[in-house]
């Protein structure tokens, strides 16, 4: 077996350099935790960037994919297969019934809402097809989901990028409505933008903006790729909000590691579509749909659910009792659920505190610069949570007697 410096050096020769990885090497995982090839043990409060919701080497999930790749791994789209048309069904049931597309990521997901949106506006007006996105998004990384990510650092370099987005700032309902007009297809927002920071809505915010695109007939859709799936305590976010899109996007911990992508959309909305107008080869296989019908059946349950949010809740005390000990280094805890950031008021004390919790044994992330992001598995307890706010508070403790905060 290779050790870590031949896997890393083997990897850095033959991989795109697109991502800036951490110099261990995973191995294997159970429960909350996983350990490199090296032996050392870490608290994941990663959770693959909200991927892995049921946690690692989860029984029934592990068994059923071994059961399905004896049966069927991959047959098309062209046949009907069960293990998809039972997927599809629950997906329909915990969103009002509306009719499910499966692909195979977020960026898929968030393609299909927006040609969802623009085939379903030309039904109006061949010149009704603007989308509106907000600062500070995520939506992906094809072009078009990143031209509706509405962040200049994404965009450099990939120009000309598609026409037809316009972006607002998030939480400004009246720049929002100064932008719309009949051409609007629709509003594309994350519930509570993960990447940009886990920024919150103010209250009313969605139910304003579901208003506004009642006003000029344009569609709402909701990209719950981060907060979806139980992320808040809700099987979507918009739930806890008083708002109902018109598409919803689905992906990350769908099949809890198996890649899958969803959209979905109401009755008004598929009407639009017709046999060819989108497709996907690998889409809805019956691997993935065999993951993703345990992970609904298991994440739907209102006791799972409940065990969520009262986690999440005694994760946000204790990291606002650390923002209280802290205050003249963390500015704010933001969040719901297991989704919660922590924000610094120096990018450099959030880069540091993320690089010395890794070499301390736990894995979290800084994004949109000075961000400390926990999003880990939804199976995590109240005393892991104790665990790692143990470590970071010495962390933070540790850098600022070295005056690095």
């Amino acid at each position: 077996m290779k050790n870590a410096e031949e896997i890393m050096k083997e990897d850095q020769a033959s991989y795109l350099p697109v991502f800036a990885r951490y110099p261990i090497v995973l191995d294997h995982g159970e429960g909350s935790y996983v350990w490199d090839v090296n032996g050392r043990k870490y608290l994941d409060a990663l959770g693959g960037i909200a991927v892995n919701v049921l946690g690692h080497n989860y029984v029934p999930l592990v068994n059923a994919i071994a059961d399905q790749a004896k049966h069927l791994i991959h047959v098309s789209n062209l046949y009907y297969t069960e293990a998809q048309a039972n997927a599809s069904a629950k997906l329909s049931r915990l969103t009002a019934g509306g009719k499910v597309f499966f692909g195979n990521s977020g960026a898929e997901a968030n393609e299909g809402a927006i040609k969802a949106a623009r085939k379903y506006a030309h039904t109006i007006s061949p010149e009704k097809s603007q989308i509106i996105t907000a600062l500070g998004s995520f939506h992906g990384r094809t072009l078009a989901t990143l031209t509706a990510t509405a962040q200049e650092k994404f965009h450099k370099g990939f120009e000309p990028l598609p026409g037809g987005f316009d972006y607002v700032p998030y939480n400004d309902i009246a720049a929002l409505e100064e932008k719309m007009s009949e051409h609007t297809a629709a509003v594309l927002l994350e519930p509570i933008q993960g990447e940009g920071g886990v920024r919150t809505p103010l209250a009313e915010y969605l139910q304003q903006v579901r208003a506004l695109c009642n006003k000029y007939d344009a569609l709402l859709i909701f990209d719950e790729i981060q907060t979806g799936m139980g992320r808040t305590g809700s099987f979507y976010a918009y739930e806890m909000y008083g708002a109902a899109p018109d598409i919803v996007t689905l992906a990350k911990g769908l099949a809890g590691g198996v890649p899958i992508g969803a959209f979905v959309v109401t009755e008004k909305v598929a009407a639009a579509f017709h046999a060819g107008d989108h497709g996907s080869t690998f889409g809805g296989n019956p691997l993935a749909c065999a993951a993703a019908n345990v992970v609904l059946d298991t994440i739907a349950d209102e006791d799972f659910l409940s065990t969520v949010k009262s986690v999440g809740a005694h994760f946000k005390r204790a990291l606002m009792d650390l923002q209280e000990k802290f205050a003249e280094h963390i500015t704010e805890v933001r969040g719901a659920g297991l989704i919660l950031g922590m924000e610094m008021k120096q990018s450099k004390d959030a880069a540091a505190i993320a690089r010395l919790m890794l070499e301390r044994g736990v894995i979290i992330n800084c994004t949109a610069g000075n961000v400390l992001r926990f999003i880990p598995p939804l199976i995590f307890t109240k005393n892991e949570v104790d665990e790692l706010i143990g470590i970071l508070e010495r962390c933070i403790l540790d850098i600022c007697e070295q005056g690095g905060l």
